[in-house]
């Protein structure tokens, strides 16, 4: 058992606002039934959502903060519910479809510590509405700091504070109107106690020494800027390793192409137009006509004439083309080779990934975090691939920070680093 564990044992915490007090954490966990005040109404209409800002911003402490998405069941990772808690405001709910835009609430806010499980997650779609933090607290990080074995908001909720959340509605359809009043409950107790346990974490993390590095890392999830477009995102379709000829390859992409506006046009998720199986097929098929195409998995059962005609209008599109349009194998490469090649490429190279990975396993077990906390696996390949021309500390360091390192990962891994890029190849 960790020391973060340990501590969570032996700690009892009163929760306020008429919860259970004193709750014994290596008890059963008290399964948690209903928000304090009560499910919160939805807010849907602007006038409503001003009344709800105003709440907000004069209540006190930091602000609790969760959103529900549609995956599976839209197109895209836009926001479909958006549940808040504070000191003195209590809970809310607010509905994106009827309120789009949100900065009024973010303007409220804004100073405001937000506390979320699992940051990054919900904030690309928090910021499409306009609400965007200063500043943060990610219970989820801060377990994975702290050396807790688990890490969903459920699991860190009953081991900090004893109580048990539902979990049956975390895969419903979230763009469903109107919620039904099970969901809601739901969305609200995912809120109920999340500052409760930022506060037990933060104590944790300050009784382990790493209250410091927490920090650190919730400043760089509140400022980094969104992630640019992926590049042929087609190459993402599962499956894909089975595709080897580049004329197959131009049917998954045009396939691809044209089930995401397809879903994008409709409004679902694109795995309802298509199913990713079935452009693989296809792709290896390459069927002459509507009549081969449905006989594949995947196309022919309830699918119309029409439906078939538009899949084979792609394949033929792909068929067409000249050679020198047809996609290439692979991406072109940014970064290092895939570590497996590397004894063949770069034998001295390898080595020094050997000693790194060994360096950073330790160090990442006495600390007891998880390795990719520590430093992630890509900067050590990239510091390994093409380290520094003098590997001294100094100057792994400044590799590290190019990299994005924050300064407790630099100040706690450059010297080993340091150390394995010396390290020599096999004879």
């Amino acid at each position: 058992m960790t020391d973060a564990q340990e501590t969570a044992e032996d700690r009892t915490l009163r929760i306020p606002g008429g919860a259970p007090p004193d709750v014994p954490v290596h008890d059963a966990p008290v399964p948690l039934l209903d928000p304090r005040e009560g499910i919160p109404p939805v807010t849907a209409d602007p006038g409503e959502l001003e009344r709800v800002a105003a709440a907000f911003a004069a209540g006190t402490g930091p602000v609790a903060v969760d959103a529900e998405r549609a995956s599976g069941y839209r197109y895209g990772q836009r926001a479909y519910l958006v549940q808040l808690r504070r000191e003195g405001a209590g809970s809310a709910l607010i509905d994106p479809v009827g309120c789009p835009d949100l900065s009024l609430l973010g303007d409220a806010l804004a100073g405001t510590e937000w506390v979320l499980h699992a940051a990054s997650q919900d904030l690309p779609c928090l910021r499409e509405i306009g609400m965007r933090p200063a500043r943060l607290f990610d219970t989820e990080l801060a377990g994975r700091l702290a050396g807790f074995a688990r890490v969903g908001l459920g699991a860190m909720v009953e081991k900090v504070l004893g109580f048990a959340l539902e979990k049956g509605h975390s895969a419903v359809d979230w763009s469903t109107r109107p919620l039904p009043e099970p969901w809601l409950r739901y969305a609200a107790l995912d809120v109920e106690l999340l500052v409760d346990l930022r506060d037990a974490l933060e104590e944790e993390l300050d009784r382990q020494g790493k209250l410091g590095w927490a920090r650190q890392e919730f400043d760089a999830i509140a400022a980094a800027p969104p992630p640019p477009p992926r590049k042929d995102p087609w190459r993402r379709t599962s499956g894909m390793h089975k595709v080897r000829r580049r004329r197959q390859m131009a049917v998954v992409r045009e396939l691809w192409t044209a089930r995401d506006r397809i879903a994008q046009r409709r409004d679902v998720s694109p795995g309802k137009v298509l199913s990713d199986a079935a452009i693989v097929e296809a792709a290896l098929a390459l069927p002459q006509n509507a009549q081969a195409l449905a006989v594949l998995p995947g196309f022919g059962h309830r699918m119309g004439r029409k439906q078939l005609e538009q899949w084979q209008a792609a394949v033929d599109r792909a068929r067409a083309l000249p050679e020198s349009e047809l996609p290439q194998p692979g991406q072109a490469v940014t970064g290092p080779p895939p570590p497996r090649s590397w004894a063949d490429k770069d034998p001295a190279a390898a080595a020094r990934l050997s000693a790194a990975r060994a360096a950073v396993t330790a160090l990442a077990e006495s600390l007891n975090l998880p390795q990719e906390n520590l430093i992630t696996p890509d900067t050590v390949r990239r510091i390994c691939w093409e380290p520094p021309a003098e590997p001294t500390p100094e100057a792994v360091a400044g590799a590290l920070a190019g990299h994005g390192a924050r300064p407790w990962q630099i100040e706690l891994t450059a010297p080993l680093l340091a150390g394995a890029l010396s390290a020599a190849p096999p004879e």
